[in-house]
């Protein structure tokens, strides 16, 4: 028999089989139980819902369920209809089983993410419902490969106003994160003949692999006290750099190395890729201004939401020199990549000043989380030394030689998820060992701050 579809209550695909229809109807029912693939409490369509969708008489669905009731498969309830009944299901031999969910930890002090709690759902739902609104019929039909140019008007003044970024609407793509506008910049520069690529000693090992896949090679820059030094670069056709907040080594890049790298690019014809993962989470003085206002034409520009607001946005931009942005464009793909809905929600965000009073709370926010922490290692871990303190999410805490791997372990002993310095340290950098935690301060929700800290101080020597 074709393949039919019940259209009341749930999808049920059946496929009856076998001269008695039935036994047929019967047994596709109660394989589809067995199986998984109906769960328990599941609601089935009624007899006369299933019989219509299947061609047949009413009576052998409704024989067929009572058979499978008698059975224990299913129960039937006056005023709840017909349901799968609540049993353990065994699956089918030679199934995988399902694999257990990882243990969270009681504290995470990884880097790389905010504090999730803090997102402003209120405000971001009125933002949607604003742009939802106001939004012509035309922008939920496939878009302009750039993105949205409501969100990309939004970003080039707030980019402009906020970072010093000389952004034109024209000259920014909208990306699902840091990483999809990384491999969108990797497939066009190896398109264009490059080879290397120059990154950061202390840095994500995947945006690494992710120019490999790219069919680029990747070479460490030397990193002192003044931050990595470009004068590396001389032989790659691109580098890759945090200038604005290091990481994980959380310094500013140098003015006088700011202008050697913009030197080199304009001498050589190579490309600067300025990631400016949390450039509005300074604390101390104003944010340092985005490289890519010295010269629009060598460095290309990318911001993120995911630091901000929140990664699962899966939000970012690229603003790109002018002969990038065909070559970008077609590396995307002939539509828009990125969910319109919050491309307009980021752009009423945005021009409504909601972003900006969103960033503002949460720098207060991070800012006394940070204080607590760095008073708290001074006062209970004295051996310990808190650097890179001035911006973004998380601090280096600079360890006694030999230390880093016990801490880690003791630390996951105790529940408490931390990174010690190796594991951002690209094998081929020419760096000394350092000991060292990159102790991220923006995850854990403010009612668990404090026994994060305890947790912390409890694993640290001295």
């Amino acid at each position: 028999m074709a393949d039919h579809w019940a259209t009341f209550g749930v999808d049920l695909h059946l496929e009856p089989t076998g001269p008695a229809l039935r036994r047929g109807l019967t047994d596709a029912l109660r394989e589809a139980v067995r199986s998984g693939r109906l769960a328990p409490g599941t609601r089935l369509p009624s007899s006369r819902a299933l019989a219509a969708d299947l061609g047949i008489a009413r009576n052998t669905v409704a024989d067929a369920y009572a058979d499978l009731v008698a059975e224990g498969w299913l129960t039937a309830r006056q005023g709840s209809g017909t349901r799968v009944a609540e049993r353990l299901v065994v699956p089918p031999a030679g199934t995988a089983p399902h694999p257990r969910a990882p243990t969270r930890p009681a504290y995470d002090l990884r880097p790389g993410s905010p504090d999730l709690a803090s997102f402003p759902r209120a405000q971001w739902l009125k933002a949607a419902r604003r742009a939802l609104t106001a939004a012509p019929s035309d922008a939920l039909d496939y878009g302009d490969p750039r993105g949205r140019p409501e969100l990309r008007a939004a970003l080039a003044g707030y980019l402009s106003r906020a970072r010093g970024v000389r952004a034109d609407p024209e000259r920014i793509v909208v990306c699902g994160g840091f990483a999809h506008g990384l491999k969108l910049l990797g497939t066009v520069l190896r398109a264009r003949g490059a080879r290397t690529v120059a990154v950061e000693s202390y840095g994500l090992d995947v945006h690494r692999r992710i120019l490999a896949v790219s069919g680029l090679r990747t070479t460490p820059l030397p990193f002192d006290r003044l931050g990595t030094d470009p004068a590396g670069s001389r032989a790659a056709d691109a580098v890759l750099l945090t200038p604005a907040h290091q990481f994980p080594m959380g310094v500013p890049l140098h003015r006088d190395r700011r202008a050697a790298v913009v030197d080199w690019a304009r001498r050589t014809g190579g490309l600067v890729l300025e990631d400016d993962y949390d450039g509005e989470f300074r604390y101390d003085r104003q944010p340092v201004g985005a490289l890519q206002g010295l010269d629009p034409d060598r460095v290309v520009h990318l911001g993120t939401a995911s630091k901000s607001l929140a990664p699962g946005l899966r939000l970012a931009w690229a603003v790109l020199p002018p002969d990038l942005v065909k070559e970008v464009v077609e590396a995307k793909g002939g539509v828009d990549t990125c969910g319109v809905l919050d491309q307009l929600t980021l752009a009423e965000f945005l021009t409504s000043g909601a972003y900006d009073r969103h960033v503002r709370a949460t720098r207060l926010r991070y800012r006394r989380r940070r204080d607590a922490l760095v008073a708290a290692v001074a006062a209970r871990a004295p051996e310990a030394r808190v650097t890179g303190i001035a911006a973004g999410l998380h601090v280096l805490l600079r360890l006694p030689p030999g230390t880093e791997q016990s801490v880690v372990e003791a630390a996951h002993w105790r529940g408490l998820a931390l990174h010690g310095l190796a594991r951002y340290t690209d094998p081929a950098a020419p760096t000394e060992p350092l000991d060292a935690l990159v102790v991220g301060y923006g995850t854990p929700p403010d009612h668990a701050w404090s026994g994060a800290l305890d947790a912390l101080c409890a694993v640290l020597p001295g």
